[in-house]
């Protein structure tokens, strides 16, 4: 996607051939800077600190933190140690574990002599792909909202999102936001009602930035104005992204997702998720009882970033002394308050037939 006309991704090597460059997504929306990886632990410290963050781009960056190992120890023992710290850092994002499985499996049978060009060569087709398979999630998507367009006779297609689900989650496109950048360059007009996304802001801080550096309209919301959006007929459809999605179709995406679709439901607004298929795990069907939700620090809470008057960049505390806070990641929203699924293989319904029937060789496997 574009920042200010110059196309970007989220994840590149360096110059030097062998380093991993990042976009540093804690310092966004105020600050725009490259961080250097050159370590197993910098890239495992990139994830848990969420400098990436994202199902697809956690996968990404997993795939270059085992090329890194690789450099310093491409043994079985480095191979097991460099897996370990990486798959402890985010347990809920799928495509991390899948990432990581897909390096050991291809790299494991290699002599230790070939498994440094190999793993760079692994991690560069797991981004290539990824970029790949967002656009075609964006071209799948598209009809949506040219039905949608159709029906409004030229008044502009209000989309509700929530969290990041942008190309700041990924590789590239994005995943909720590929058919709304799909049906931008198409010159549907469009506007984004963009959730904050509390407790991390990942919307005001990182959707925003990258709607209005691609020049697409939008507002920031707060996350508890999306159901009265809907009430008065201001959303005409919802769409979101998913860290994990079931085999029989429950979605495990950003805490507060569940609301949105409870109030998507009560008001007859459509709700999709839009997933590339290394999000969906095959290997439960219970999202409830068989996700794993992070929980992670009660200070995302209670303490808030922002710009001052002067432009240094401060941490605030928001909450009183004493008041102890719960911060759970995520939540999972049950199949049969979707929609559909929106994914590089086209739309299906959030079943586990349909799901099945359009990757059977998942299934399979």
């Amino acid at each position: 996607m574009k920042v200010d006309g110059v196309h970007y991704r989220t994840i590149w090597l360096n110059r030097d051939g062998w380093g991993v460059d990042i976009l540093d997504q804690t310092r966004f929306p105020h600050r725009f800077e490259v961080v250097t990886l050159r370590s197993p632990g910098e890239a495992a410290r990139a994830i848990r600190d969420m400098q990436v963050r994202g199902a697809p781009l956690i996968g990404a960056t997993a795939g270059y933190g085992m090329a890194l190992a690789c450099r310093e120890d491409a043994s079985d023992a480095g191979l097991d140690r460099a897996e370990a710290t990486l798959a402890a850092t985010r347990p809920t994002a799928y495509n991390l574990a899948w990432a990581l499985r897909r390096m050991r499996e291809g790299l494991r049978p290699l002599s230790e002599a070939d498994r440094v060009a190999a793993a760079y060569r692994l991690a560069g087709e797991i981004c290539d792909e990824d970029v790949a398979i967002n656009e075609a999630i964006g071209e799948a998507g598209l009809p949506l909202l040219r039905e949608i367009a159709a029906r409004k006779g030229g008044a502009p297609v209000r989309v509700l999102t929530h969290c990041n689900a942008g190309w700041l989650a990924t590789v590239d496109w994005g995943t909720a936001t590929a058919p709304i950048y799909k049906a931008h360059e198409a010159g549907i007009p469009l506007h984004v009602w963009v959730d904050e996304t509390r407790p991390r802001n990942q919307g005001a801080f990182l959707t925003a930035w990258e709607l209005g550096r691609h020049g697409v309209p939008h507002s920031v919301i707060v996350d508890n104005a999306g159901g009265h959006l809907m009430q008065h007929g201001e959303v005409d459809i919802v769409i979101v992204g998913s860290d994990r999605t079931t085999a029989a179709g429950d979605v495990c995406n950003k805490i507060g997702t569940y609301l949105k679709a409870l109030a998507a439901h009560d008001n007859g607004v459509p709700f999709y998720v839009a997933l590339p298929s290394p999000t969906i795990d095959f290997t439960i069907r219970d999202g409830l009882a068989e996700v794993p939700i992070e929980e992670r620090s009660a200070r995302e809470v209670t303490h808030i970033a922002g710009r001052t008057a002067q432009g240094a960049l401060v941490e605030i505390q928001l909450t009183p002394d004493g008041s102890p806070a719960l911060n759970p990641a995520f939540d999972v929203t049950p199949a049969h308050l979707v929609s559909g699924l929106i994914t590089e293989r086209g739309l299906c319904a959030a079943s586990g037939e349909a799901i099945a029937a359009l990757f059977p060789e998942r299934v399979a496997a």
